[in-house]
């Protein structure tokens, strides 16, 4: 399998497994009886009927088209309320399902982030163009410098997407795509390294990340979506990479 067909096949792995159903999970501050109370008094004021109508009427439309809905504006409301409830009881800010709360911006859920990583994408694209001018196709590593740099493109894209609209799918498809390049990173060393004289080895190092990877996110779709996993293994597949490279 050529480099750009790995990278087609572990793409429609990442978009797969991101479109399955994963656990709930819980944080301090939307567990806290004041959230709930909040939440649920603003969903039966704000939510049904009428007032629904109402409220798709004046919400803005680049909200509605990047999906917020009442029920999203209910959990950012009362989100902050329970913040300055914290702060001034002088606690630390909590979580809310397991993310840190930003303040929003427009249709931007975390404008920063989502900015940063639209930055970095455009680096990437723009040391891509300016690659495949300075190096001939016939080269023997720019099919899989090409592939690595598509594959952190589209890490970029969905790092952007995530933090415009933090939704489970936005969500997995930022972590998924995170770790193939992280793997992707490795690989395209081992090409460089070892690959070219060794074209047989390379294959089957390529089926082993491909397979590693398959098995990273099936963990996170259908058993447990653990940020401490996902991090932890990352590492452990960079430091193992490293440590065999230098032996």
């Amino acid at each position: 399998m050529a480099a750009g067909g790995a990278a087609r096949t572990a793409l429609l792995l990442l978009l797969g497994a991101a479109a399955a159903p994963g656990p709930a999970r819980g944080s301090q501050g939307d567990r806290e009886p004041l959230y709930r109370e909040c939440l649920g008094r603003c969903e039966r004021q704000n939510c049904s009927g009428a007032a629904l109508r109402h409220f798709r009427a004046r919400q803005p439309l680049y909200m509605g088209l990047t999906g917020w809905t009442c029920r999203d504006d209910c959990k950012y409301e009362c989100m902050w309320l329970t913040v300055r409830f914290y702060v001034q009881g002088g606690h630390r800010v909590p979580q809310f399902h397991g993310k840190w709360p930003f303040s929003r911006f427009l249709f931007f859920q975390e404008p920063a982030s989502a900015f940063a990583s639209f930055l970095n994408g455009l680096a990437s694209f723009v040391m891509l163009l300016r690659y495949k001018a300075a190096v001939p196709p016939a080269s023997p590593m720019y099919p899989t410098c090409v592939a690595f740099a598509w594959v952190s493109l589209n890490a970029w894209f969905w790092s952007t997407v995530f933090h415009t609209r933090d939704t489970a799918v936005t969500e997995k498809l930022d972590y998924f795509c995170a770790s193939a390049v992280v793997l992707h990173s490795v690989y395209l060393c081992c090409v460089r390294t070892v690959g070219l004289q060794r074209p047989a080895l390379i294959s089957i190092f390529r089926a082993f990340l491909l397979l590693f990877l398959a098995c990273h996110i099936s963990y996170l779709t259908l058993v447990r979506f653990d940020y401490g996993y996902n991090m932890a293994a990352n590492a452990a597949i960079v430091s193992w990479w490293t440590t065999a490279s230098t032996s």
